[in-house]
C-alpha cells in the first residue's frame, strides 16, 4: 500500500472525499483536506503558509493523484502541488472524477487535464470504484521506480 497524496480543486472536496475514504490507500494526505478551515486559514494568511500546507502534504508521500474536477487544471494551487510532486520524486497519475456524483446527486462535464500531467505522460483515468484505483496508484509507482521517464532524468539533471 502506498502512502497517497491528493491534489484536487478544493471546489470538488465531497467527491474528492468519497475516494479518498474509500479505505484502499494508507496515509492519504492532501493540503487542507480533512479539515478545509485549515485551508482557507493558510489561504487567508499568505502564500508562504500555503507552500508549508503542500510541503507537509506531501511528506512521506509516493504517489500524487490528481483528482481532476471541471476546474481542476485552471487551478493555481493545482499546478504547484504537481510541479512539488515532481520535484519530491513522487508518481503522479490523473483520475476524471467527473461521473463521482456531488452531494446533490449531479454530475458534471468532464474536465481537461493538467498541463504538467500530459507533459510527463502520467497515466490517467477515469474513475471507476475503489478497486481500480489501488491498482493504478500500484502501477504509477511502480512504473516510475521501474523505468525513469524523459521527465524524471530532466528534473533529476536539473536537480529537482
Amino acid at each position: 500500500m502506498r502512502h497517497v497524496y491528493f491534489s484536487f480543486h478544493y471546489q470538488d472536496v465531497w467527491k474528492v472525499n468519497q475516494i479518498r475514504n474509500s479505505g484502499v490507500v494508507f496515509g492519504a494526505k492532501s493540503a487542507g483536506f480533512a479539515d478545509r478551515s485549515l485551508w482557507e486559514e493558510a489561504k487567508a494568511k499568505n502564500q508562504r503558509a500555503l507552500e508549508k500546507l503542500i510541503a507537509d502534504g506531501l511528506d512521506g508521500t509516493s504517489v500524487t493523484a490528481v483528482l481532476i474536477g471541471s476546474k481542476t487544471a485552471s487551478r493555481r494551487w493545482v499546478k504547484y502541488e504537481i510541479a512539488q510532486s515532481i520535484k519530491c520524486g513522487n508518481a503522479l497519475l490523473g483520475i476524471h472524477i467527473n461521473k463521482v456524483p456531488d452531494r446533490t446527486g449531479k454530475t458534471m462535464h468532464r474536465g481537461t487535464v493538467p498541463k504538467l500531467l500530459r507533459d510527463c505522460q502520467a497515466p490517467i483515468h477515469e474513475w471507476t470504484n475503489v478497486k481500480d484505483f489501488s491498482a493504478w496508484v500500484e502501477e504509477a509507482w511502480r512504473a516510475k521506480n521501474e523505468r525513469p521517464s524523459l521527465w524524471d532524468r530532466i528534473a533529476r539533471a536539473l536537480g529537482f
